[in-house]
């Protein structure tokens, strides 16, 4: 159960549709791009071939519902770790950074999913592709 307003108003699943480094179809190279977060402060994020479990810390900047993790998991089979943080927008646009340990780091946006963004494919990056 949430314990705390922010952690109550990102509490469950979201779908990750854009990113400034990945195009969609390395977002979802291996399922939908996705974070969740859960009950007692963890989580789960997957996108291109990582797959990671979460440790979440919730607050507020600025008014904003926010969320910081640390993640840990694997990429394509080699243990990868890293971190990032995420605000919740006015217009229910969760967007924040995402970090890979010693690796790339990128800006996402992300929506709680419906039946037409859980099967559509994520945005085109707006910048650079892996």
């Amino acid at each position: 159960m949430p314990t705390t307003e922010a952690e109550a108003q990102l509490h469950g699943d979201w779908r990750i549709t854009s990113t400034e480094l990945w195009d969609g179809d390395a977002l979802d190279l291996v399922q939908p791009a996705f974070l969740r977060f859960e009950d007692d402060h963890v989580g789960q994020l997957g996108m291109i071939a990582i797959r990671g479990g979460l440790h979440c810390y919730y607050g507020a900047r600025d008014g904003k519902a926010l969320v910081e993790f640390t993640w840990e998991g694997e990429d394509d089979g080699d243990a990868r770790s890293g971190r990032g943080w995420a605000a919740l927008d006015a217009d229910g646009v969760l967007r924040g950074r995402f970090f890979i340990h010693l690796g790339d780091d990128s800006a996402f946006e992300a929506v709680r999913p419906t039946a037409e963004t859980a099967s559509r494919p994520t945005r085109r990056a707006r910048g650079r592709s892996r």
